[in-house]
């Protein structure tokens, strides 16, 4: 086990090491700094003396460990546009971003498993047919054309909800939230079943499939010959043993969820990181390019993490596997 962490946490490493390359070679590559930072009548003796005190006249080596070792502080500089740190603009944007990401996987969780469990039993229903074509639309449309249907339905013709914006939020310390007030309740539900659609049809056909493999097997049919009740058989056994890839799926999909929240924020105006991203690329504000990148990574990082160290402890496999191999090491 110790092994298996200790060589999980190295890859984590290596990556944040190669996404922080991908990162500063935003600001080597994609103008000159000192242009973004500086007036058209500042003269060449100012500008080389700004180039000296950022540190921009050092090796290539030197420049790249120096932002890898500001960025692991969380310094991630001022942002052109705003002339702001970075850090403090992604500290008021995260809590939307998460908000919303969170609900939306859990929106899918908890109807997506159900549906699955139900489209798998009842193959052959009414009910379990609907499911499977909603299922066909939520994977067929994309994102942003869910997201203007639902504006144009809710919002426009029905005006039951704001088509835009986090609606009024309660400050909890630095955390802002918008769950304890009804606008932002109301604001939020849009956006999060656009952002939920795809993740619950994902998880509703992979319940559906691995609930139809466990159904199959020879301890299901022992389980029926020793007299158990469908009850038991399916929810007692067969669910039991087909979370456990559906838990490491929706782990998974929670860092594309955080990650690819910009498209959702976008159209429905969401205050979050990723709309904050698309208006940097815009401005062509490369520290908040390059810390929205660094933060998604590390993200992604973190949860799968998570997420082999879970299934590495529930799956007796992976651990005589890996016994295995520390033996003959």
């Amino acid at each position: 086990m110790f092994a298996f962490i200790i060589r999980r946490l190295l890859q984590s490493v290596l990556v944040m090491l190669t996404v922080a390359l991908i990162a500063f070679a935003l600001f080597r590559f994609v103008g000159d700094p000192i242009n973004n930072l500086v007036g058209q009548d500042t003269t060449l003796q100012d500008r080389q003396k700004l180039r000296e005190t950022l540190g921009l006249n050092d090796s290539v080596v030197v420049q790249y460990w120096r932002y890898v070792v500001n960025t692991a502080k969380g310094d991630f500089g001022y942002s052109y546009m705003h002339r702001r740190p970075v850090k403090t603009m992604l500290l008021e944007r995260m809590p939307a971003t998460l908000e919303l990401s969170i609900i939306s996987i859990l929106l899918a969780l908890f109807i997506g498993v159900p549906m699955g469990v139900y489209t798998s039993l009842r193959r052959d229903g009414f009910l379990a047919k609907i499911f499977m074509s909603i299922s066909l639309i939520g994977i067929s449309l994309p994102t942003f054309l869910i997201g203007i249907m639902l504006i144009l339905l809710f919002g426009v013709i029905l005006r039951w909800l704001p088509t835009f914006g986090r609606g009024e939020v309660v400050a909890l310390g630095t955390w802002t939230t918008g769950l304890l007030t009804v606008s932002g309740l109301k604001a939020l539900i849009m956006p999060a079943i656009t952002l939920a659609l795809f993740q619950m049809t994902l998880i509703m056909r992979l319940v559906r499939s691995e609930m139809l493999e466990v159904l199959r097997t020879d301890y299901i049919k022992f389980a029926r010959a020793r007299g158990l009740s469908n009850r038991a058989v399916n929810f007692g056994h067969a669910l039991k043993n087909t979370l456990v890839p559906v838990i490491t799926i929706t782990g998974l999909q929670l860092g594309s969820v955080i990650a690819f929240a910009i498209i959702t924020e976008s159209v429905f105006q969401w205050p979050g990181m990723g709309r904050m991203f698309i208006e940097a690329v815009a401005d062509v504000d490369i520290p908040v390019m390059a810390a929205y990148l660094c933060l998604i990574a590390l993200f992604f990082v973190v949860i799968n993490l998570i997420v082999d160290l879970l299934y590495y402890a529930v799956d007796p496999r992976l651990r005589v596997d890996g016994g295995g191999s520390g033996g003959h090491g």
